[in-house]
């Protein structure tokens, strides 16, 4: 089968290796569609992050550079392993791309995604999405019902953001200030508004500023050239601020706008995974007692997000702003990304194209 492999920074290749063994406890998925994360394309400029370079296999999956890539994907199930009875063949599926070790926990309430060595499929080995077809355990496989399998790719970032709201401890009828619009910004939005929240997004880019508006995930959006996006927020709320802030952009004055801009008791979810460390205003957390909390990944949060797609609370379709096949992966795909980043959302691979 064909997949994309990771070699080293700027190196990827599409291959052809051997279709992966179903084992007891596994499950065997014919691979739909597949997004290109953020993440890959911090692997493809800056990497090896995630994925274990070549002679420093990781400690679990126990594999090292050249490693298929692709986490974020939906597909149908092809086969079940000895073990696994309680999913049907040709069930359509999304996975939570963990690599766990297998003393590790899973259920509500557990922070499975903070144990040690933890990483992703797709990332530090054990296959990924980025190939025709994937095996993986049962423990991972979610069901999506009538969803469609190219919106269902987009299940995996959808978490994060479900995870943001989750960390964040806001409810229906809060105000939520989201900055930065890119696409775990704008898919966080999605959460929050069929939560019930008030959201407010703080945005530059142009383009990123339609698609908020065009995807309806803000009641007003902001550009912080244009307007004072605290003393907005303020004047929205009565003089309150906003109960709860999301920093979706990894930039230290958007940071510094939601500390302004959130209530005395407000409270300040990181989302974004910062290349650097930012100043924080220390003076102005204390004198507020604002709540600074960091988020990563998802636990348990894959079933209720589906069901926010499910019912229709959530409409994933136009976060879509590109399909390809494999061949385009580099070239049409990450490249876009990089260059003309302001203009895509969620680029979709078909791997068997």
């Amino acid at each position: 089968m064909r997949a994309a492999r990771y070699y080293d920074r700027k190196d990827i290749r599409i291959e052809e290796i051997p279709e992966p063994e179903l084992k007891p406890g596994a499950v065997a998925i014919d691979v739909a569609w597949c997004g290109i994360c953020g993440t890959d394309l911090h692997e493809y400029l800056e990497g090896p992050i995630f994925i274990p370079p070549k002679g420093s296999p990781h400690p679990i999956s126990g594999e090292e550079a050249p490693v298929t890539m692709g986490h974020e994907f939906s597909g149908t199930v092809t086969a079940l392993g000895e073990g696994v009875t309680d999913l049907e063949v040709g069930q359509n599926v999304v996975v939570e791309p963990y690599i766990i070790r297998d003393d590790v926990e899973v259920g509500p309430g557990r922070s499975y995604h903070l144990s040690p060595d933890m990483n992703f499929i797709g990332l530090g080995g054990r296959g990924g999405g980025l190939s025709e077809k994937i095996v993986v355990e049962r423990r991972w496989v979610h069901p999506i019902g009538d969803i469609p399998l190219d919106q269902a790719a987009l299940i995996e970032p959808l978490s994060v953001g479900h995870h943001a709201f989750v960390r964040s401890g806001a409810g229906s009828g809060d105000v939520a200030l989201v900055g930065g619009a890119g696409p775990i910004g704008l898919l966080t939005a999605a959460v929050l508004k069929a939560e019930g929240l008030t959201v407010y997004i703080s945005e530059l880019s142009e383009a990123r500023k339609a698609k908020a508006r065009e995807t309806g995930v803000a009641d007003e959006v902001f550009d912080p050239r244009e307007v004072d996006v605290a003393e907005r927020v303020r004047e929205l709320t009565d003089g309150q601020g906003a109960d709860v802030g999301f920093e979706c952009s990894s930039v230290p004055v958007v940071l510094d706008t939601l500390m302004d801009a959130v209530r005395p008791n407000g409270v300040i979810v990181n989302v974004s995974i910062w290349g650097r460390k930012p100043e924080v205003d220390m003076p102005t957390l204390v004198l507020k007692e604002i709540d600074l909390r960091g988020t990563i990944g998802y636990a348990n949060d894959h079933p209720a997000t589906i069901r926010l797609v499910q019912e229709g609370r959530i409409d994933l379709a136009p976060f879509i702003t590109g399909r390809i096949g494999l061949d385009g992966l580099v070239d049409e795909g990450f490249d876009q990304l990089i260059n003309n980043n302001e203009e895509h959302v969620k680029i979709l691979v078909d791997p068997n194209a």
